[in-house]
Order: structure tokens, then sequence, then C-alpha cells
């Protein structure tokens, strides 16, 4: 590792170092300073220093191995070219400045043309996206495109008069041309890779292509000069070669620095290249220039017809191609931007830094009870509701903003530079307001209402990528939902399920859970408390003490059900084994305790209520489990088997809630369970509605029918509790009797009704 750093401090110095003398050379040159003689001199001597700092960096980021195989393996081609260049720098610099031999071609003209080989494969050889055979089709067209536009300025200004000209010999000719060949691979190669690319360019590839670019452009003007007048060194091609070789410098650093992550092809956009039109401008341009030198008739006016003929086809297809990528990224029914667009544009909002003092926000949105209307009226009127709710975001955004469709009912809005969270919580009311207008379709008048989720995006906000943001976005749009829907939510950490899942099962370490008793009485006679149900409640260090509904739903859909299931019953069957052991009379009070569909679904779950009930010393004919109506549904055989063995264990099963669900009578004969428990929403009417008590009176006759012990659960008045025991129910809860206490005051009321009783 300190090797490592001491060569990193040394790269840097020599970059550091590089620039420092280009900068000086540059103030030396461009400040006229010095004669002609002594111009050339350093010119020639500058270029040797960084070609040879390019040539060690090359070398190091071969050697090193921080990159990928593909990519070492290009490195080692440029590093081979870029060693070409510093021989061929050397070699220049002894010719032209010190033996001053002015010959063509000179020694370092070989070593020059052997630099664009090397440089070729090792372009062609950089790791790339992945692409489809058509792709791969189109972008080698492309490419082809640009070497072509290309070949036409080589041809005009170096190949064509070399193939006239009869007064030079071969093999000047031929040196001559291969300069300018060796040009257009290079640019054939640039095309190749960077429309191989897509989305960002990483900056050493950018310097890179940058570089390779003041090449081309120095060699043709070097070949220019050289044909016409013969060129020496600290000439202005100079400045283009010594400026290309300070960006290899770059490149080599910024590579050897850096580790090369490779794209990912998920992310990759679609993207309109424009090298091609811009090579047949350039072409074009060329041809218009030459065209002047034509008489009018016939190839002057053909030339520049051919030149406005093909512009009017270039423009056609730009616009054709911007429809298209419209359509592609736009949705058809609503005119809104689709899917695609949207995570584009997402990825695009996280990928930008976010100004100080400014956030930008996305918002996911869900039409409720869309599906009935759809299902109802059919297509036709589904479609006129999407239609109108894409008509009212764009009605409620600004336009600068971005509305989607992301499919179905689904919706997303995109808000960027907002000033604060109070203004993206505005917007989002407004959409729910805006959402809540009837559409009109025929006689029909249809309403729909929307769930509105609000993810923020913030200076603070680090390592959030747009997948992620569309996540937190999503979870605020379904606790939306679960809150009773037509409005929206802020995300906040907590909505994340597994942040949550993991704070619930870190509380039930900590002891933050605590249980709660509501007493079970008898409706006959003296109301004496019979048992007791144990409730779970979590004492929250921030929030306060929190009730069931906000977190068991989560537990069950966690898994965290199991233990916190498993801790319930440990705990409850402790307390009451020690209130059996201090509270006179309280030896015959039952316990009831809740099962998840999940506990119940475990396979353990008899050895774990044995090994329970074993080390807290509670009776097993004291307990009562409670199952919900979703087990009684549907029991398989070994659910079956698990119920009927804690049966034979002297344990008491009730079902919970009934009522509410879809039970099926057979169950309830087939099902080991001893209790019924009526739901509280057949209790709440029992005395004034007829139809209640109705309803109430058949659950009471259809539990004693089965031999079942009927409880009723919710009773908040006296009446209640008398109709209730004249139909025969035996056993009532609720707030007219006990609410929830602690485990303090249970005791305390458990003590009070012995006395009483006494």
């Amino acid at each position: 590792m300190a090797e490592n750093r001491v060569a990193d401090r040394t790269a840097d110095a020599a970059v550091g170092a590089t620039g420092v003398l280009l900068a000086a050379f540059l103030v030396f040159y461009l400040g006229h300073w010095g004669s002609e003689e002594e111009r050339r001199f350093l010119t020639n001597l500058v270029h040797i220093p960084i070609a040879l700092t390019y040539t060690l960096l090359g070398l190091s980021i071969v050697l090193r191995g921080r990159q990928t195989a593909g990519m070492s393996r290009a490195w080692g081609f440029i590093t081979a070219a870029f060693f070409c260049r510093l021989i061929a720098q050397i070699s220049w610099f002894i010719e032209d400045s010190i033996l001053r031999e002015a010959r063509f071609p000179a020694f370092a003209d070989h070593w020059f043309i052997a630099f664009v080989p090397f440089m070729f494969v090792g372009l062609l050889m950089m790791p790339a996206d992945r692409r489809s055979r058509i792709d791969r089709i189109k972008l080698t067209l492309d490419a082809l495109i640009v070497a072509v536009g290309t070949f036409i300025v080589l041809w005009y200004l170096l190949l064509g008069p070399l193939v006239v000209n009869d007064g030079v010999p071969l093999y000047q000719s031929v040196y001559s041309a291969a300069l300018p060949v060796g040009d257009l691979l290079l640019v054939l190669a640039l095309a190749m890779l960077l429309m191989r690319r897509s989305g960002v360019v990483d900056q050493a590839l950018t310097m890179l292509v940058a570089a390779v670019t003041l090449f081309v452009i120095a060699d043709i003007a070097y070949g220019y000069i050289q044909m016409h007048s013969g060129f020496s060194g600290g000439r202005w091609p100079d400045l283009f070669w010594l400026g290309g070789g300070y960006l290899l410098v770059l490149a080599a650093h910024r590579t050897y620095r850096l580790n090369y992550n490779p794209p990912d092809p998920a992310k990759r956009r679609a993207t309109v290249n424009w090298l091609p039109y811009g090579a047949i401008a350039l072409a074009y341009g060329v041809l218009g220039y030459m065209a002047r030198e034509q008489g009018i008739y016939p190839l002057g006016g053909m030339i520049l017809g051919a030149i406005l003929l093909t512009a009017l086809v270039i423009t056609r297809q730009m616009y054709v191609l911007r429809e298209n990528h419209d359509l592609a990224v736009t949705d058809p029914l609503t005119g809104l931007a689709n899917r695609t667009r949207i995570n584009d544009r997402v990825a695009d909002l996280t990928a930008a830094p976010v100004r100080p003092g400014r956030l930008s926000a996305v918002l996911l949105i869900d039409l409720d009870r869309f599906k009935p209307i759809n299902d109802t009226y059919g297509h036709e009127a589904g479609d006129a509701v999407l239609q109108a709710a894409g008509v009212a975001l764009r009605s409620v955004i600004r336009g600068g903003d971005t509305a989607g469709r992301l499919g179905g009912d689904e919706f997303a809005v995109i808000l960027r530079d907002l000033p604060d969270v109070v203004a993206a919580e505005r917007v989002a009311q407004r959409l729910v307001e805006a959402l809540r207008t009837p559409v009109v379709l025929g006689d029909l008048v249809l309403s729909v209402e929307a769930s509105i989720g609000v993810a923020v995006l913030g200076p603070d906000s680090s390592e959030v990528d747009g997948d992620h943001l569309l996540r937190q976005a999503d979870l605020a749009m379904y606790a939306a939902k679960r809150s009773g829907r037509s409005r929206y939510q802020l995300y906040t950490p907590d909505l994340d399920a597994g942040t949550r899942d993991a704070r619930l099962r870190q509380a039930i370490a900590d002891d933050e859970l605590v249980l709660h008793y509501q007493p079970a009485v008898s409706l006959h006679g003296r109301p004496e408390i019979l048992g007791v149900e144990a409730l779970v409640r979590w004492n929250h260090p921030e929030r306060g003490l929190l009730m069931p509904g906000a977190f068991i739903e989560l537990a069950e859909e966690t898994g965290a059900v199991v233990p916190l299931g498993q801790w319930v019953l440990r705990e409850a069957c402790r307390q009451v084994a020690e209130w059996r052991s201090t509270v006179a009379g309280a030896e015959q009070v039952m316990l009831s305790v809740n099962l998840s569909p999940l506990q119940v679904k475990q396979a353990d779950l008899v050895d774990v209520v044995t090994g329970i009930l074993a080390d807290t010393g509670f009776a097993a004919d004291h307990l009562v489990l409670e199952i919900t109506e979703s087990v009684v549904l549907e029991p398989d055989e070994a659910t079956i088997a698990r119920l009927q063995a804690l049966r034979d264990m002297g344990i008491q099963l009730a079902v919970d809630d009934f009522g509410t669900g879809y039970s099926a009578l057979s169950y309830l004969q087939q099902l080991p369970v001893t209790i019924l428990k009526i739901d509280r929403s057949y209790i709440r009417d029992v005395v004034d509605d007829q139809r209640a008590w109705r309803i109430a009176d058949a659950i009471v006759r259809l539990g004693l029918a089965f031999d079942l012990h009927v409880v009723a659960e919710g009773i908040e008045t006296a009446e209640q509790a008398r109709t209730l025991a004249e139909m025969g129910c035996g056993i009532g809860q609720g707030y007219h009797f006990h609410r929830p206490m602690p485990p303090s005051q249970a005791a305390e009321a458990l003590s009070v009704t012995t006395t009483a009783r006494r």
C-alpha cells in the first residue's frame, strides 16, 4: 500500500510538472520570444518529456493491474503506440534540431506512422456497451460515413494532389499517403468507439479522443505544409501535437488512478449520434468550396444542387428520428411520458447534483377505484378516466416538470428545482384535489380519487439512485392507501419495510414491547372476570405507546410476527402465572393469546408452545390460543394436526373476529376449536337495529350448535350486554366492563373481582 501511495504521488507530480512545462512553453511561444532557431529547438525538445510521461503512465496502467482484462489489453496497444511516438519525438529532435537534416521521409516519420496501427487496435479494443447485431451494423455504417467524410477532406488537401503529382518519387508519395491514410483509420476507430458508447462518456476516454483528434488535425496540416514548402519544427501544427500530447498524459493519468467500471446494459439509453451528420456536413462543405472553382455549368450547379438535396434529406430524417424518439417515450393514450422516459428523467435527476437550498421530488400516483370502473363500464370508460387524469396532471405541474403514465392506472410526476418540501406537498395536495374531479362519459359520471407517494431528493441525499427514489415514492404511495386513500404521503425512513422490520426486531430484543390485558367477564349474574386477553403494545422511545395497528401488519409482511408472537405468549404466560400465585382467587383465570396465521403454519409451533409452558409453569388447560378466520377457511392437514396436538394438551382454541371473513361451516366442525368470538362490528347496533340483532343471534346460535363457548367483543353499553345475555352468549369483553390495562391495573382488577365474589 505504501508503495502504491508513493507511485500515485509520483504520477501526480509528473502530470503537474508536465502541465507547468507546457504552460511555460506556451507563454514563450505565443509571446514570440527568442529567435526562430531557439523556438524551433525548444518546440522539438518539449515534445520529449511529454511523450515520456504518457508512455510511462501507459506502462503503469498495464503493469499495475487495476483495470479489467479488456481495458488492460487495450491500453497495452495504446502504450505501444505511445512508445512509437516517444521514439519518433526523440528522433525528430535529433534530426531537425541537432543534425539539421531536411530529408523526407525522415527516420522519425517511420515511427510516427508506426504509432497509427497500435493506436487503431487499442481504440477498437476499448470496452464498450454490448449491442445487438442490428445495432452493430448501424454503428458500422455510421462510422464508415464519418470515415468517408474525412476521406473527402483528405483527398482534397493531400491524397488528390499526390495522385496527380508526377514529379514526386514513389517512396515519398507512399510515405506522404501513409500519414493521411493512417489518420483516416484513426478517425474510423474514434467514430466506432464513440458510437459504441452510450450515455455519459468517461473523462479519460473524452481526453483520449480529443488528443487523437488534435493529432489528426496537426498531421493533415503537416502533410499539406510538407507537400508545398517543406516542414520544420516550431510551426503552428506543433501546438496541436503538444496539446494532444498533454491530453494523452491526462487520459493516461486518469485511467491510472481510477478503476474502470463496465457500462450497465440495463441503463443504456438510445441516443441520436450526430457524428455521421457532422461528417456529411464537413464533406459537403469541401464540395461547396470546390464548386466555386468550377463553372456554374455543368459541375458547379450540380454540386450545389446535390448539397441542397442531401441537406433536405438529412433534415427530413432528423425530424423522422425525433418523431420516432417521441413515439418511443410517449404514452399513446394520455400523451404523457411513458415509463421509459420517466425512468430516464429520474436517473438524470439523481445523477445531477442538487443546488444548495433547492430540492427535487418524485411523485407516484395510483388511481383509487379505477378497476371497478374499468370492469363495470368497460375499457372505453377506463380510457376516458385515464385521459382525464392526464389532463389533470398537466393542469397542475409547471412547464419544466414531467408527468408520465407508468402503466395501468399508475402515474408519475417529476418536480425540479423546488424551494422546500412544503412546495412538493402543495403540488401533491393540488393533484389529489384535481384528480377528484368527476369524469362525464355520456350518461355516466365517473369518480376516482388518487393516493400519492412523495419522495424528495435534496442536497443531503447521498447514494440515492433512480430506482431507490422510485421505490421510496412507491412505499409512500402504499402508505397513503393504507391511511384511507385520496391523500398524499411524504416518504420517511419509517415507511421502509426493511428499516422498520429491523427496528421492530430490535425493539423485541430491547424489551420495548409491553402487554396490556383486557378482561373477559361473565354476562350472566355478577360480571366476574373469567379470563384476560393479552394485547401487545410498542413503547417506542420516540413515538410513544403504539397500538398494534402501527406495526402488526408490517410484522406479518416481514415474518417478524413469529418472534413477536413467541415473546407475547411467553410474557403473558409468565405474568398470569405470577398472578395465579400472588393474587388470591386468580387461580382459575383463563389467558387468551392471539396466534398469527404465520405462526400457525410454523412446523415447530407445538414444540414452541410446549417449551414456553414448561419454562413459565403455566397450566395448558388455562390457555386459549386465538386464530383468525383465514386459518379456518383453508386449513391443510398439517395445520389441523398441529391444532389438534395443542387441543390434546388441554389448550383451548378460539376463532377470533368471527364473521369478518368467509368461514366455511364445515371447517368449524373439522377444526378442534372450542370458542367462537363475535366480531365487534356485529355488536355495535345489536340493540337498535333488528337486522344486526338477527345476525348476532344467528352467530350465537351457530356457536351453541357446534358446542362452542361464545364470546362477544366490543360491548360498550349495558343494553348490549343484556341483549347478548338474553341470546345465550355467556362471555363478554369490551369498554363497558374493562379497557385494556397495564399489568398492575389488571392485577388490581382481578383482586377486586375476587373480593367481590367472596
